[in-house]
Order: C-alpha cells, then structure tokens, then sequence
C-alpha cells in the first residue's frame, strides 16, 4: 500500500521569526521551526503523529489535496 500523501505549507513569519508550517488537510494543525530544514521535519513528524492519532481513534483520515499540473 503506498503511504497517504498530505501537503503542508511553510512561509516565513516576521512576527514569530520562525518558519510556520500549515497542514492544510488537518484544521487548525501547525507546527513551525527556526530553520526550513527544521520546519520541514517538524511538518513531517506532526503528519506522522495526526496520522497515527487518527487510526488509534478509529477516525476516518482526510483525503488527501491532488493537484493537476496545467
């Protein structure tokens, strides 16, 4: 089975001075990080967790966004 795919979106943040990561598939979900390396990681391990949360619970997962290149 191939893994579920999720985006994330990371954009610096003057107010914070961090990069913030947005999970758009998951409400209200961020992470962030002082480097885009870290901020990366961080989007993937809370991805990995959210997933995890969700089978543990029984809760169906979202579907994950497709994007047609035009």
């Amino acid at each position: 089975m191939e893994p579920l795919k999720y985006s994330m979106t990371i954009e610096w943040s003057n107010e914070d001075n961090k990069y913030i990561v947005t999970l758009p598939e998951f409400p209200n979900c961020h992470t962030h990080g002082n480097t885009y390396e870290e901020a990366l990681q961080n989007g993937k391990e809370a991805i990995e967790a959210l997933i995890e949360k969700y089978q543990y619970c029984g809760q169906t997962l979202p579907q994950p966004r497709s994007y047609v290149a035009v």
